[in-house]
């Protein structure tokens, strides 16, 4: 489903502007005509803070015409703020036509971002619903292109994600991920069962191996000709968890259709480098498959063979997403030549415990790339917290018959930790990041696509 709020630019005055219900206009700002009271005095009577998205309303009569008017708060001015004020003004226009801002001062790109992301609405009901506001005009400034091409990949993966697992599976993901590079230029490859099983991805078909649909590996490529370093992002794609032979609780498969979110964003990321006129070399990954229980099944003690020759012995079947993406940074390694690798996954409960449900984990081998990451996660208000890869956890996924085990059997604890020591085992000795994100990737059973501004402030910085 497509960002339902369109957004544009008019030359004043605001009360003109055709179709108009509502008007907004920040906390301190002549709207331009007759309101009929002194703004200030209103603010001071509503003890106004000025706070982002603080939204003081009040009917007022332009031209005969009754209208709401919005004065709004912006805050200290911070992007952050602005996308904070920009969901808000959206949100309570929603069901609306048309809301006419005249737009705060400071990063637009923000703002524009958040209007058209706060009119992003994934339904499937029949019958009426209460759809966000059809349009959002700007009086006296231009919307940020910048900020519509961030939003516009936003969507693109929380529909990714959010989509019904009946409908989606590998090779729907697949086919998606054709048409993206389709309509933004961008190489494509796939690799079937057959192929994968020929080329020893062992982690992928284990992991797919009890479900009817089979995996897929994706590969989009954005080459621009001026590049300057490549980066290879990959991303978990496990269209349904549940759980495997380790079979998850009921309530725990609920949210379970949104466990590709960090593929989602990798395809996100991919569809907006071209508009965005990035001048890294890019390669995605998404290792998609599907963990169900079945006769054919992965079984606790199986051993792996991973593509590159490492092997694997599953303890756990639920803990399949290292299983996947310990293929692809192998491939990456070995194949691709990148100057860094970063995965992004809905890796583990663990993580979600230690940083709740705003913050994503960050492991890295490499400082500067780390810092990197964490001065992006902070411009797009999509905050990482840096975790430890620590030396003394290592023997706890040591295994008697494979190189690895996929989780740690000593009572160790520090699962997410865990989970990143065993993706460093397929990462090689190039600068690596791992973004475990199954907290801020769900807000309850829908998509945020975080991860997606992270990544394009990164590349584009």
């Amino acid at each position: 489903m497509p960002v339902l709020t369109g957004v544009r630019a008019v030359e004043g005055p605001l009360s003109q502007v055709p179709g108009a219900q509502v008007l907004a206009v920040p906390q301190g700002v002549d709207p331009g005509f007759d309101t009929g009271f002194v703004p200030a005095e209103l603010l001071e009577f509503r003890e106004a803070k000025g706070e982002a998205g603080e939204i003081v309303s009040v009917p007022v009569q332009v031209e005969g015409v009754y209208r709401e008017l919005l004065l709004y708060g912006i805050g200290k001015g911070t992007p952050a703020d602005l996308r904070k004020t920009g969901a808000a003004l959206a949100a309570r226009a929603k069901g609306k036509d048309v809301l006419a801002v005249i737009p705060p001062e400071g990063d637009l790109a923000a703002f524009t971002e958040a209007v058209l992301l706060a009119g992003y609405d994934y339904q499937l009901k029949t019958g009426d619903q209460k759809k966000p506001a059809g349009e959002i005009v700007l009086v006296g400034a231009e919307p940020s292109q910048r900020g519509a091409v961030y939003a516009r990949a936003a969507a693109l993966a929380r529909d990714l994600t959010n989509t019904p697992s009946n409908e989606k599976g590998p090779s729907w993901l697949a086919e998606q991920a054709r048409t993206v590079a389709e309509g933004k230029g961008l190489g494509v490859r796939v690799w079937d069962e057959d192929e994968l099983k020929a080329q020893g991805f062992g982690g992928l078909l284990a992991v797919g191996s009890g479900s009817p649909r089979p995996p897929r590996l994706i590969q989009l490529s954005y080459e621009p000709e001026d590049a300057t370093r490549h980066i290879v992002l990959i991303g978990k794609g496990i269209t349904f968890d549940t759980g495997g032979i380790s079979i998850k609780p009921a309530a725990g498969m609920t949210t379970m259709k949104t466990d590709m979110a960090g593929g989602a964003v990798v395809i996100g990321v991919m569809s907006a480098l071209r508009d965005l006129g990035v001048r890294v070399k890019v390669t995605g990954l998404v290792a998609a498959a599907e963990n169900m229980p079945s006769g054919s099944a992965m079984r606790p003690s199986d051993v792996i063979s991973h593509y590159g020759g490492l092997t694997s012995e599953v303890l756990n079947t639920d803990a399949e997403g290292r299983l996947v993406l310990a293929d692809a940074l192998a491939y990456a390694d070995a194949e691709l030549a990148p100057d860094a690798v970063v995965d992004i996954a809905t890796l583990t409960g663990a993580a979600k415990v230690a940083l709740g449900l705003k913050h994503g984990a960050l492991f890295a081998t490499d400082e500067p790339l780390a810092a990197e990451l964490e001065a992006a996660a902070k411009s797009a208000d999509e905050p990482l917290w840096r975790m430890p890869l620590v030396d003394d956890y290592r023997p706890a996924i040591v295994s008697d018959v494979a190189d690895v085990a996929n989780i740690e059997k000593r009572g160790f604890g520090g699962g997410s930790i865990m989970a990143a020591l065993f993706l460093e085992k397929f990462a090689g000795s190039r600068p690596w990041a791992h973004l475990d994100v199954a907290g801020p990737a769900r807000a309850g059973s829908s998509a945020t696509a975080y991860g997606v501004r992270l990544f394009l402030d990164w590349l584009t910085a």
